[in-house]
């Protein structure tokens, strides 16, 4: 049973309000300690957040989340601050179901009979397809689910049959580490696998917001930490940090704060760009530690970033005189992509809380190319996808484009360490841990963190 922090406690500052800072600050609370968390944005959820103010996509999410059944962590964490799972997630097996109606999808078996299963009843598939999935997926078990360190996901699937690659491996593969498969690092592709495909009871199944992403759980992880007492402070950047003759930090602001003056520990779960930009102007430093804050930076600051861009639009079916709104067989579908056909997924938001006939096309490791650009090639990519679904019209809503969305999951990719100095650390899904740029990989960072505060 966690206890209220006290006069007596030890003092955390937590730099940054996305998943990964209030995850650090909920395991804080646990073990003790007084937290107080800064968010630089008017709102909490970092690159996983509600978009506000008035415009034509205000209250929907600036891009569209999947959990799996295997992020234990973050389904905890949500438990602990009254989010129920079961309510706030739609949970369904892996489906990888086409507009056509061929793909994947696995019943709701125990494993790996459920992913076996999958395999043999796939539809469009011939014999030789499923052979060569069955092959690959009994070498990799073999294996451990273990790779070199260089292998990319491409190299890991050699004998995988094309069909195969284009309506499985791909979308798995750019969807969990948002990297193209040839350049995807295919040791943390098969952790991946073996944390869902080869996990407990549920661990591969989909589980799809069924509310907007500020309900999920940063805003009640905020209330949560002020009903124990805590700091949850938004529209705050930190300009600076500084350590005192005393070995405490102090946190500099552009306005005076109601907070202590100095912290014991300060864990930084704001991006690697703002958080290169704190190490390199700070101060207080002793001996090597400017270099090893130098060189941390550095570090943060090569790492290469992928977008991730998701067009809102509304679909009408075709009726009488007045449209009704389009309903998808299935509340998320895969796409068909291709050079002009950039969307891998599209979800039916009306299946998942709201308005009927909104949908959302997710554009992973989005190309390169303008807002208008994206928003036309996969307006036409929807239109000629739903058409046999009834599809009549598909307006546009809005269009977000998350450009540092994730950072390239490439194969041998070092990241940076948690540890940087005495007093002074780093969360986020960019630091060093098993999974790639997910939800569930940010709440591990900032659990691991914590662990090691003492």
């Amino acid at each position: 049973m966690s206890e209220a922090p006290t006069q007596a406690a030890r003092h955390l500052a937590v730099v940054g309000g996305g998943w990964a800072g209030l995850a650090a600050a909920v395991a804080a609370h646990d073990r003790g300690w007084a937290v107080h968390l800064f968010e630089a944005a008017p709102q909490l959820g970092g690159r996983a957040r509600t978009l506000p103010g008035p415009a034509a996509l205000a209250g929907l999410d600036n891009g569209q989340h999947i959990l799996i059944g295997a992020y234990a962590q973050s389904l905890r964490l949500m438990r602990q601050v009254g989010v129920d799972p079961e309510q706030a997630l739609l949970r369904l097996p892996l489906t990888l179901r086409f507009p056509d109606g061929g793909g994947l999808q696995l019943p709701r078996w125990p494993a790996p009979f459920d992913a076996a299963a999958g395999i043999l009843g796939a539809r469009g598939w011939s014999w030789r397809d499923r052979f060569s999935l069955l092959t690959a997926t009994l070498r990799w078990q073999i294996a451990g689910f273990r790779c070199a360190p260089d292998a990319s996901v491409l190299a890991l699937c050699q004998g995988i049959r094309p069909r195969v690659m284009a309506e499985l491996i791909e979308p798995l593969c750019v969807s969990a580490l948002n990297t193209p498969v040839d350049q995807s690092s295919g040791e943390v592709f098969l952790r991946v696998l073996r944390d869902s495909l080869a996990g407990g009871p549920g661990a591969s199944h989909l589980l799809l917001p069924r509310t907007d992403l500020r309900a999920l759980w940063p805003e009640p992880a905020a209330q949560y930490l002020r009903r124990q007492g805590h700091s949850v402070q938004t529209g705050q950047r930190v300009q600076g940090l500084r350590r005192d003759t005393k070995g405490r930090w102090q946190l500099e602001f552009a306005t005076e704060l109601e907070a202590p003056t100095a912290f014991d520990q300060v864990i930084l779960a704001c991006p690697p760009g703002e958080a290169a930009r704190l190490l390199t102007q700070a101060s207080g430093l002793a001996g090597d530690e400017p270099a090893r804050l130098a060189a941390w930076a550095t570090q943060a600051q090569a790492l290469r970033f992928e977008a991730i861009t998701t067009v809102y639009a509304q679909a009408d079916a075709k009726a009488g005189a007045v449209p009704d709104p389009l309903r998808l067989p299935h509340p998320l579908l895969t796409l068909r992509c291709g050079p002009e056909a950039p969307a891998q997924f599209v979800f039916d938001r009306g299946q998942l809380g709201g308005p009927a006939g909104l949908l959302a096309f997710v554009l992973s490791a989005s190309p390169d190319l303008s807002r208008e650009a994206l928003t036309q090639q996969v307006l036409a990519q929807g239109r000629q996808a739903l058409a046999p679904l009834g599809l009549s019209a598909l307006h546009p809503l809005g269009t977000v484009i998350e450009k540092r969305a994730t950072f390239a999951c490439t194969p041998g990719l070092q990241r940076p360490a948690q540890r940087l100095i005495p007093g002074l650390w780093a969360c986020g899904d960019y630091v060093e841990g098993p999974y790639p740029a997910t939800l569930e990989g940010a709440v591990l960072s900032a659990q691991a963190v914590v662990a090691a505060l003492g």
